[in-house]
């Protein structure tokens, strides 16, 4: 049987830090991308906790929208993944790992609910339906009046953004954000950060549309999109831009930084995320502070209801915080 040497020894981490990785110690100062590698590990080492456990009483199947590869591009859907491991381990529920592709595999399976981390649409949905009638989405509603879900209040997030520029004295106010599709390719999924960006500036009197740019979720984007800014607008660069998620605003960072302007003496950068490498990039990313694993702790939550019987769906939607550092004035 695997131990927790086993585990840190693979890893190339403490045997404390294992430890508290896997007891989900809040108070664990760890990167991400550790915390994947340590859980990895215990997986494929099949790792079991020498505790007492009470039997398992209900089967969750997990239908991931990302693959491992790709969360590490986009840590927000590892964080909500992990905030649904984590209640499932609390309330001893057994794990089935399911993805879109292999959704059969999940009907030959006794599962008592399903939690859908990702997007997807009502095809989609009603695909996932075929296993049970108890299902809860995260970071999606294919249909209020059907199912649960649990979403983040990205509107409020972006007018809070937008109020903060605006009443610094920012009047020239960009946005790099990216755009996703279903897995099906059916359609271009709708961004509220992007939408709420344009309806609000354009209420105030501010938005010029020369000062958005879309690409993907993605460092290199981020990248990109702001050398592109950059070039087409010179001297009359925004002085604010608000970011789609972290890892866009990273390489945004990097781009001004080469062109030698100034954060956030010139331009403030704020993004959305609060992803653990956040705090630590030059200067420091102001960011909007989205509860990621409380979203992935209430589905489990909701899906227990549902289990349980009730039969209205319910849809929770989660709050953000601005949390503001040094990118932006």
């Amino acid at each position: 049987m695997a131990t927790i040497k086993d585990i840190a020894d693979r890893v190339g981490v403490s045997i404390a830090t294992v430890s508290r990785v896997l007891n989900y110690d809040p108070t664990l100062s760890v990167s991400d991308e550790t915390r994947r590698k340590i859980f990895q590990a215990a997986e494929d080492l099949a790792y079991r906790k020498k505790t007492e456990r009470r039997p398992v009483s209900y089967r969750i199947g997990i239908v991931y929208w990302y693959t491992d590869e790709e969360e590490l591009d986009d840590l927000y859907y590892m964080s909500l993944r992990m905030g649904v491991e984590k209640r499932c381990e609390a309330n001893n529920l057994q794990i089935a790992k399911l993805s879109l592709e292999n959704l059969l595999a999940g009907r030959g399976e006794e599962i008592h609910g399903v939690i859908a981390i990702g997007k997807f649409n009502l095809q989609q949905a009603e695909e996932i339906r075929k296993i049970t009638d108890h299902i809860v989405f995260v970071d999606c509603s294919p249909d209020d009046d059907q199912f649960d879900s649990v979403i983040s209040n990205f509107e409020k997030a972006t007018i809070n953004v937008l109020d903060y520029f605006l009443t610094h004295g920012h009047q020239k106010i960009g946005y790099i954000g990216g755009r996703e599709t279903y897995k099906d390719k059916t359609s271009v999924i709708t961004d509220p950060r992007e939408t709420t960006f344009k309806n609000y500036l354009a209420q105030k009197g501010h938005y010029d549309d020369t000062y958005v740019y879309i690409g993907s979720f993605s460092v290199n984007d981020g990248y990109r999109l702001m050398k592109q800014a950059i070039e087409e607008h010179g001297e009359n660069l925004p002085t604010a831009f608000f970011v789609g998620n972290d890892s866009l605003a990273i390489g945004c960072l990097r781009a001004l930084h080469e062109a030698n302007i100034p954060v956030p003496d010139r331009v403030s950068i704020i993004g959305v995320n609060d992803i653990s490498i956040s705090k630590y990039v030059y200067p420091p990313l102001s960011t909007v502070k989205v509860y990621t694993e409380l979203m992935g702790e209430t589905a489990v939550d909701l899906l227990l209801e549902r289990i349980m019987e009730r039969q209205v769906p319910k849809k929770v939607i989660i709050s953000t915080r601005l949390e503001i550092r040094e990118s932006s004035k």
